[in-house]
């Protein structure tokens, strides 16, 4: 009964959004978007698509959304936003960062996106334009596949802090006490396979399509770079996101080693109290800064 009564419900709402999309004004990129998938469609196969498509997607994406933070080092407005302004980015430390970068994505990740089109052929994922789920199902897809790589993560991450291990695996992570955006995926490669896991189990629930594949590598990325830049910037778009945990959150984790352990969300750290130390020191920075305008009135 309790199932059929949340069918109902994700049936009402799916219809309610339906309805609602109905009304909205026509998306002008839609089209050109469209010409281009046939485009891509007609002139190569699924397997350079899947292969090669993926890995640009990746790498493109990766290194776009880093240029914000990268430039915000330069600027100097914006260093009353950065969450440890006693710990500046360095090109010695950015450009050690970009080269294990290069050697995880070109020798770990991209054997395993050579793996995407049997996946895809393996499940019957399809490739059409008239197959492509709409923007809403693509945007509740891609919060599912959040949802699930959250768990994974919370889990698989605070096991890798564990004593025993931490300094195997996960302490390359860590050599960087104040992150910085490019730094999101830098890694020990057995890191890369142990967490990145998780991307793809949400994708094998939900995947109905090859495009969800590339939007939900997009939104994975806008959000570990983000918790990565060390820059807490008010207006940001993410921060609507329900739960989510962001740039502060993160970097707390960088700077303390212990506690907020999720990727994403707050709510497992919140459920097994891994973020009591943050709460914590959030509450002692409030006192400062309350002293502070005290002392300058």
């Amino acid at each position: 009964m309790a199932m059929n009564d949340s069918v109902n419900i994700l049936n009402s709402a799916y219809l309610a959004v339906e309805y609602i999309d109905s009304f909205l004004p026509d998306n002008p990129l839609q089209q050109p978007f469209k010409n281009a998938w046939n485009y891509m469609l007609d002139n190569y196969t699924k397997f350079q698509i899947a292969t090669w498509g993926s890995l640009i997607v990746h790498e493109v994406s990766y290194f776009l959304i880093c240029v914000p933070g990268f430039i915000f080092q330069f600027i100097p407005y914006m260093q009353k936003y950065k969450i440890q302004q006693d710990k500046p980015e360095t090109w010695e430390k950015q450009w050690k960062c970009f080269k294990t970068l290069l050697f995880n994505h070109f020798f770990i990740q991209l054997p395993l996106i050579c793996g995407t089109y049997y996946f895809t052929e393996y499940f019957n994922i399809p490739y059409g334009w008239e197959e492509m789920p709409r923007w809403y199902v693509l945007v509740a897809q891609c919060f599912g596949c959040a949802v699930i790589e959250d768990a994974w993560h919370y889990f698989l991450h605070r096991l890798l802090h564990h004593k025993r291990i931490y300094k195997y695996i996960h302490k390359v992570h860590h050599e960087f006490v104040s992150p910085f955006g490019m730094q999101a995926e830098y890694a020990h490669p057995l890191e890369t396979l142990i967490l990145g896991a998780g991307f793809f189990i949400g994708i094998v629930v939900f995947c109905n399509h090859v495009v969800l594949l590339w939007a939900w590598v997009i939104c994975r990325l806008l959000e570990t770079i983000d918790v990565h830049s060390g820059y807490d910037v008010p207006l940001n778009p993410l921060h609507l996101v329900p739960f989510y945990a962001g740039a502060r959150f993160h970097d707390f984790h960088h700077m303390n080693f212990i506690g907020n352990y999720a990727s994403t969300f707050t709510w497992w750290d919140r459920l097994f109290g891994t973020d009591s130390q943050f709460i914590a020191y959030q509450e002692k920075e409030k006192k400062k800064q309350c002293v502070t305008k005290k002392k300058a009135n």
